[in-house]
């Protein structure tokens, strides 16, 4: 596929290219981008190494040849069921190997897969089945439901008629075709922590080249890497894992069915990672774990889709002995991260941008480029840039500029070293009486409260001014959590503007958390707007969460 013509699902959903083509045959010729489809790529691990462990889970290990012959049969029976390289496969399955054949299958036929967090509910499910018209779903017995009148497979035995099995076809009965690398191969889900899920289209190449190159940078040695990865395979941050990991890289998948601090903890002791993936909140709670747990085979730990504040750095230190390694990233196509320098932690840097993942510049309203050190907003263009978002050309419009250039909607600057700076989420202000106030500041000054653990900002309804700023808190185990006036008074003393201030406090045992880990915005908005109290309340008592 190029930037002239467009891929076209056989329902009917069109997926262009905003990069140019001689962009994107630029990198490949210069080998930031393999040239070949996800499939391809993951043979070659299956030949060189047939006997290495692909996928360690619940069930046992897997290895790259046994993982092979499941995806083959996978493959021919979904060929066997009419689908091919026009269709986009919904995916709705927990961490576990039969995630790991249903993704690689369906880039084996050319389609394009859509995996959707298993921890959806009915509604967010219906409505991304919807929007990308999605030809099939591959999900467990127990949710086959969601299908609706799709098409629907499952990993073994059918649980009723009409409904097929991914394992009972024969792999002789299919070989692989030519698939377009520059062709969609997979599309990432957002958080939807501030809307409705955007949905963004990725090549072949994307995956296994930019986003490979970002991987390759966290690797600490020659061998191929064996990850723990505790966030959902199906969330932008998860989906290094199958096609990046492993496909790219022949690297070994350890995964859980559900994240459980003790149990990753054990799972560190039992499988011996090299690595391990998380989200802040997951890396806390396991620092924090009073289980005890050999963990001295991690080389490094890796965090991503939300920032590390001071407390989570100095758990990480305390129980793995090493700092994060922080990633800056998106599903909408950028990522910086600190992997050459873990230990250079502050709050809000993002480290040095690798032109081999994706070039950063920092612009202007008008989208001229700005000079070392001026604050702007955060673009990003290189082989991990996605092809588009899907279904949405309202967002390519307002996302999307000239040359492919994602326009992040985040607030940065680049220091004179080429250091990016990550300052806030432009598209994140509580709107006070027409004034915009940024939450960045506050729940940085909260989260450095030595009986806070984590906080959030969010807009609560207000009928004389329109919104009012609300802190959400968590405070430590075993804090007594600290009064509103106290609160207020530690934030006058840091310097927090009076203007900044929040009105509205609500103070939880924990933050609510989405399928991808990061925290649930549209969850903990509803609560505030239920059991926030104001800022002159006498304290604030933990209130039961919703």
């Amino acid at each position: 596929m190029t930037s002239e013509s467009a891929w076209r699902s056989a329902n009917g959903v069109t997926i262009a290219d905003r990069v140019p083509a001689e962009t994107r045959a630029a990198w490949t010729a210069a080998g930031l981008c393999p040239g070949r489809d996800l499939y391809a790529l993951f043979r070659d691990h299956v030949l060189a190494a047939p006997g290495r462990a692909a996928v360690v889970d619940g069930v046992g290990v897997l290895g790259y040849a046994a993982l092979d012959d499941r995806v083959r049969r996978a493959a021919a029976a979904l060929r066997a069921g009419g689908r091919g390289p026009s269709d986009i496969i919904a995916v709705l399955l927990p961490n576990g190997r039969d995630a790991v054949v249903a993704e690689l299958a369906i880039a084996a036929i050319g389609a394009v897969a859509l995996p959707i967090p298993h921890t959806h509910g009915p509604r967010d499910v219906a409505r991304l089945l919807t929007r990308s018209r999605a030809a099939a779903v591959i999900t467990a017995p127990e949710t086959v439901a969601a299908a609706g009148d799709l098409q629907a497979w499952t990993p073994g035995a059918p649980p009723r008629p009409g409904i097929r099995s991914l394992g009972d076809a024969d792999p002789r009965d299919w070989r692989p075709g030519p698939v377009d690398a520059e062709a969609p191969a997979r599309i990432l889900i957002s958080s939807g922590s501030e809307s409705e899920p955007k949905m963004v289209a990725y090549s072949h190449n994307a995956m296994g080249g930019g986003r490979g190159n970002y991987v390759a940078a966290l690797r600490r040695g020659p061998e191929p890497m064996r990850a723990l990865v505790l966030v959902s395979l199906a969330s932008s941050y998860g989906s290094l894992a199958t096609s990046v990991i492993m496909a790219r890289h022949g690297g070994t998948l350890v995964l859980l069915p559900r994240f459980d601090a003790a149990a990753a903890l054990e799972a560190v002791e039992r499988h011996r990672p090299t690595h391990l993936f998380g989200v802040p909140t997951m890396l806390w709670r396991m620092a924090e774990c009073e289980t005890a747990a050999d963990v001295s085979s991690l080389h490094a730990v890796v965090s991503s889709a939300g920032p590390v504040h001071r407390h989570v750095r100095d758990a990480c230190v305390r129980r793995f002995g090493m700092p994060p390694i922080n990633i800056y990233g998106s599903s909408d196509g950028v990522n910086c991260h600190t992997g050459d320098d873990p230990a250079r932690w502050e709050p809000g840097l993002a480290g040095i941008p690798d032109p081999d993942v994706a070039r950063i510049s920092i612009r202007d309203p008008e989208g001229r480029a700005l000079p070392p050190g001026q604050a702007g907003e955060i673009w990003a263009l290189g082989p991990m840039t996605p092809l588009c978002y899907v279904e949405a050309p309202d967002l390519d419009a307002r996302y999307r500029a000239p040359g492919g250039w994602v326009r992040t909607g985040d607030l940065g600057r680049l220091d004179g070293d080429g250091t990016l700076w990550v300052l806030d989420r432009l598209k994140r202000v509580v709107i006070r009486g027409g004034v915009g106030i940024s939450p960045a500041e506050v729940e940085r000054e909260l989260i450095g409260h030595p009986d806070i653990a984590d906080a959030h900002c969010v807009p609560v309804s207000d009928r004389d001014l329109g919104e009012r700023m609300c802190a959400c808190l968590a405070p430590r185990p075993g804090a007594r959590p600290p009064s509103p006036a106290a609160l207020i008074s530690y934030l006058l003393e840091r310097g927090v503007d009076r203007r900044g201030l929040p009105e509205r406090f609500l103070m939880l045992p924990e933050l609510p958390v989405g399928p991808t880990g990061k925290v649930n915005v549209s969850a903990l908005t509803r609560i505030a707007a239920e059991a926030a109290v104001p800022a002159d309340a006498g304290s604030a008592r933990p209130n039961a969460r919703g």
